[in-house]
């Protein structure tokens, strides 16, 4: 059989050698969407497992059903509250395709069964008779004196009122994220709510100029310190930060802010636990993963999905409608994509075109995503999808229908590691501009690409904030306006330089860590027996920010600056920036993007008087942006309402002659009268 020719392969002449391979990764994906349309009339209609399985209220056959997709279990109880923790007294009846049901009537259950009731069931399989929370629960409670978790019933009487929230509203082109966790939110000591991050939070996000919120662990997660990556209850959030409807309250009140909230999610590993996840859950090795070995994630001591087979395609797929439509979550940033594509989860050297296509690719983990993007985009087309993928796999951010993935951004994750590199292993000095230069532009054109000089992961303990690269110990007494210190001074230009190159080049979309913008000190550390469980780093310090006699207001004043004028000359909207100059002599690099022309020169010392500069256009220029400023925390060494007049020279260029202070970063914009 002849394969198309897609428009990905028509687009890249690079990948025409492995053109029938990814042809028939699309004709994998067309066949299964097929497939799903056939059995369930769409792709929308075959998402609504969670409408079926887990404990619904059935007001027509007045009573409850409970239903759980078991396949290896030998037997299967329910059992809580509602008839006195009776283990063995309520055995569910298997069905067809291992699914495991029971209907609780009003007639005897109707005063029992009730909102925020506990439950559990009981599953005797090859792995013992224990007592495990459904898959689909959709809440789960933790006693905090044995800290052990149940699935709680939540249903109450009065359903949460979306208030005409309108989350199908079109989407921001350019998404600049403001990446958050909800329990570090807060400056207490302590776990911060779904409440509190609304009535706190969520404004000041607004003041920054922000437009995306992406908010992280908010599926359930036993253990804190996971930065819920181990992911137990997929349908639950976290009960840690409060209930559902102050969930539900918080993306609604972001709603009316104009701003977008996204999940990061987690579909690529779930935790081993057996009280809490979907491990084992029917007795067997292989339920959700495949069996044995290639079941588990040994770099990050987790289990892996196995994405070939139905019912766990089914569970994933509908989970993302279930964020959807009744959180109206406006999208998705999928976590560990990489590790999801690859049987080594991606952890060899890509560097060349066969490893995307061998046999250590996972074809279903690529399916699946490619029907999720479809899922996503169908229920709502406003949605926004991020890939975290750190291979490049081709295709990742092309449609579906042209032969890609689907996803709308992915990740520039080298940019994060570059500028590591840069500040831990290469002294200011010998900074190469080309490289920095090179870096930020490597990027394919039809790759939307979300641009971020740090997010948390470099906030981590082990890891280090720019913030604290730069200027590590000097920030514990030195931070204040009447200290002097050349390392602080070094540390505050340099923040506000790389955060602003990187925001102005390197792609369509933007992240920021929360507390980053303003250089938050130290790292980020939740309890745990090392440090005598204790909150003192798992919260950020506002009053650090807010507080004008200290340093960290200058760079919160500066990333508000810079966000405000990226939006406004739509930075992220306008493809790449175009070089006009590069003086590796001063290390100096001059640009335009947007409309504005930057100069930023990079130099530890070199403040260049009268210094000529190319401009695009002739005319008159004047200052938009400067990082000297002393309302930042600069040196304030060139008068901002100055005018720069263009002249030509003998090569036929125009030029502009500035003050070009070292470790600055100067942006122009010509003037129109």
């Amino acid at each position: 059989m002849e394969l198309p020719v897609l428009p990905i392969i028509q687009k890249d002449k690079w990948l025409q050698p492995v053109a029938d391979k990814i042809a028939l990764r699309h004709n994998n994906y067309l066949k299964r969407l097929a497939e799903i349309k056939k059995s369930s009339g769409s792709l929308r209609d075959y998402a609504n497992a969670y409408l079926y399985f887990g404990l619904h209220r059935d007001d027509k056959a007045k009573g409850w059903w409970f239903r759980e997709w078991l396949p290896g279990a030998h037997n299967v109880y329910i059992f809580g509250d509602f008839n006195n923790w009776q283990r063995t007294e309520l055995p569910l009846q298997k069905g067809e395709n291992g699914e495991w049901h029971i209907f609780l009537p009003d007639e005897k259950y109707k005063n029992r069964i009730q909102h925020k009731g506990l439950y559990k069931i009981l599953v005797f399989g090859n792995n013992g008779l224990l007592e495990r929370i459904p898959a689909y629960v959709t809440r789960v409670y933790e006693d905090t004196c044995t800290h052990n978790f149940s699935a709680q019933i939540w249903q109450p009487k009065k359903p949460f009122d979306w208030k005409n929230d309108h989350f199908r509203r079109k989407a921001a082109k350019a998404p600049i994220i403001y990446e958050a966790h909800i329990g570090m939110a807060q400056e207490k000591e302590g776990i911060g709510s779904y409440t509190e991050f609304t009535q706190n939070i969520l404004p000041r996000i607004k003041k920054l100029g922000y437009n995306t919120i992406q908010l992280m662990a908010i599926a359930e997660h036993p253990y804190y310190g996971s930065f819920g990556y181990h992911v137990s209850n997929f349908y639950a959030p976290s009960s840690r930060f409060g209930t559902p409807e102050e969930l539900k309250e918080l993306i609604r009140t972001a709603h009316e802010m104009g701003i977008a909230v996204i999940m990061d999610l987690v579909h690529s590993h779930y935790i081993k636990n057996f009280n809490e996840g979907i491990n084992e859950l029917d007795g067997t090795d292989h339920l959700y993963s495949l069996p044995g070995e290639q079941g588990n994630q040994p770099y990050w001591d987790s289990k892996t999905f196995d994405y070939g087979k139905p019912e766990v395609e089914h569970f994933l797929l509908s989970n993302l409608k279930y964020w959807l439509e009744e959180f109206h979550f406006d999208g998705f940033r999928f976590d560990g994509v990489t590790s999801m594509i690859y049987y080594h989860h991606g952890y060899i050297d890509f560097d060349n075109r066969d490893k995307f296509f061998d046999k250590g690719v996972n074809e279903d983990a690529l399916k699946y995503l490619t029907l999720a993007n479809t899922l996503i985009h169908s229920l709502n087309p406003s949605a926004i999808t991020i890939a975290e993928d750190v291979s490049g796999m081709p295709g990742m951010c092309i449609p579906p229908k042209d032969g890609g993935i689907g996803f709308d951004y992915r990740l520039g994750m080298a940019v994060p590691d570059f500028w590591i590199k840069m500040l831990e292993d290469i002294p200011d000095e010998e900074w190469n501009i080309w490289d920095i230069w090179n870096q930020s532009l490597n990027r394919l054109p039809d790759v939307k690409t979300i641009a971020y000089a740090e997010s948390h992961d470099q906030a981590m303990v082990g890891d280090k904030t720019i913030a604290f690269r730069l200027m590590d110990k000097e920030m514990y007494d030195k931070m204040d306006r009447q200290s002097q210190s050349i390392v602080i001074d070094r540390g505050i230009a340099l923040h506000k330089m790389i955060r602003l190159f990187t925001i102005s080049t390197g792609g369509q979309g933007y992240l920021n860590f929360m507390g980053n913008e303003f250089g938050h000190p130290e790292w980020i550390d939740f309890p745990r027996e090392g440090n005598g469980w204790s909150y003192a780093k798992a919260r950020r310090m506002w009053s650090l920010a807010d507080n004008t006699l200290l340093r960290y207001n200058f760079l919160q004043k500066f990333d508000k600056a810079m966000i405000s004028l990226t939006k406004k000359y739509r930075l992220l909207t306008n493809d790449y920036a175009y070089n006009l100059q590069m003086d590796t002599v001063n290390k100096t690099m001059v640009y335009t993007h947007g409309g504005l022309l930057f100069i930023l020169n990079w130099d530890m010392e070199k403040s260049i008087p009268d210094y000529k500069l190319p401009v695009p256009e002739p005319g008159r220029y004047h200052i938009v942006l400067n990082s000297d400023d002393k309302k930042f925390g600069g040196f304030g060494r060139t008068d901002d309402t100055n005018i720069y007049f263009s002249f030509r020279e003998p090569d036929g260029r125009d030029y502009i002659r500035i003050y070009n202070t070292n470790r600055t970063a100067l942006i122009l914009e010509k003037m129109i009268n």
